[in-house]
């Protein structure tokens, strides 16, 4: 296991290439859930300078906050509430270029402006999702909707 990210300055696409087999290396070997979506934020934290990167865990009816970097966080989010709650109802990636634009949007942060949040699946089912917000307007694109769809699968 590597515990020390390579970061490189560069296009996005650039970044994601370089630091996605690093997340790899990283949590492979590594059974413990937490343990790995801990570094898994931490990471994408470090490469992008994102806002707010981490991950909501299906527990019950609701999503329940798990590992995290950046400000403190909403602790628990129902079912199709907010853009979290929305991507874990329809299984499917939510991509928001306007916070406020959103229906229903939870403001966990008055900071936030942009936001992707992609479901995490394990036998057709929905057992959590990867939130990332920026405080940049239409800050994520196809780009971040391809490699972080790609990592999401890893988990």
């Amino acid at each position: 296991m590597s515990e020390q990210l390579t970061l490189i300055t560069g296009s996005k696409t650039e970044k994601y290439e370089t630091l996605l087999p690093q997340i790899k290396a990283l949590i492979a070997g590594e059974d413990d859930l937490i343990a790995n979506l801990a570094n898994v934020s931490a990471a994408l934290k470090a490469a992008f300078d994102f806002f707010w990167v981490g991950f909501y865990l299906v527990k019950d009816k609701e999503l329940v906050l798990g590992p995290f970097q950046g400000s403190i966080a909403c602790t628990r989010i129902g079912y199709g509430r907010g853009v979290c709650g929305t991507a874990w109802q329809k299984g499917e990636v939510i991509l928001v270029p306007d916070v406020d634009a959103f229906a229903g949007h939870i403001a966990c942060s008055s900071q936030s402006r942009s936001e992707i949040v992609l479901p995490m699946l394990r036998n057709g089912q929905v057992w959590g999702v990867l939130d990332i917000d920026s405080d940049q307007l239409d800050d994520f694109d196809e780009v971040d909707h391809k490699y972080l769809s790609e990592l999401v699968q890893w988990l």
